[in-house]
């Protein structure tokens, strides 16, 4: 099967499927959206979601975080993974928010990727989801199911030829979504060590000979 075959009957699949999709972090501003997101790295966002509230109540915006210290932060964010380098860059980007950017969250990728502990996949989902722009993070589980499904050449292995790679083929007003579909397809069908494959709807296109990991 040709790539741009491929890519067709996912794409189609998925925009039967999840015509409405958008992340599963919980936030009320572009700030809060940034905080989770960094907060997410090697983290689920089941526990992010479940330490943000507690965080937001007594942080809500870049400037009353950029007057707490770390110690402070981690009474909230103590349960997430690298608690005590996340409370770090949180306290350092808001602080690098009220003197570079007035408080306000930056919409292009060389300021968001400016800010500590701000990564290309971050920045990209604060692009898409905040600022409507046509980006492509690419987390584990973007990277993985791309792969699996044969979206992706073999030798895009880094999530930036990933990403390179998906941008090229996806329609661009699609690729905001796709981030999402791909992920969610991830998290809760093609999972990493054991995937759902009898009740993927993709599993008659998935080039097995390049799949990895046992099948339930």
């Amino acid at each position: 099967m040709r790539r741009e075959e491929r890519y067709k009957l996912v794409l189609d699949y998925f925009r039967k499927e999840m015509p409405n999709v958008n992340t599963e972090l919980e936030f009320g501003s572009v700030f809060q959206l940034l905080v989770a997101v960094v907060l997410s790295a090697q983290c689920t966002d089941k526990r992010v979601n479940e330490v943000t509230p507690g965080l937001f109540q007594h942080y809500p915006d870049a400037q009353s975080m950029s007057e707490a210290e770390p110690e402070e932060l981690l009474v909230y964010m103590g349960s997430v993974s690298y608690p005590n380098s996340k409370a770090r860059h949180l306290v350092d980007l808001s602080r690098l928010l009220v003197e570079k950017h007035g408080g306000e969250v930056p919409s292009t990728m060389d300021e968001l990727l400016a800010l500590p502990g701000v990564g290309r996949k971050t920045a990209n989902v604060v692009q898409s989801v905040a600022f409507g722009r046509s980006t492509m993070a690419v987390d584990t589980h973007v990277f993985r199911v791309s792969h699996r499904l044969g979206l992706v050449a073999r030798t895009a292995n880094t999530p930036l030829k990933v990403e390179q790679q998906l941008v090229k083929y996806i329609p661009e007003e699609d690729i905001p979504l796709a981030h999402h579909w791909l992920l969610l397809h991830g998290r809760y069908v093609c999972t990493s060590r054991a995937p759902h494959c009898t009740r993927c709807a993709l599993e008659s296109i998935c080039p097995k000979e390049t799949f990895k990991g046992r099948r339930s």
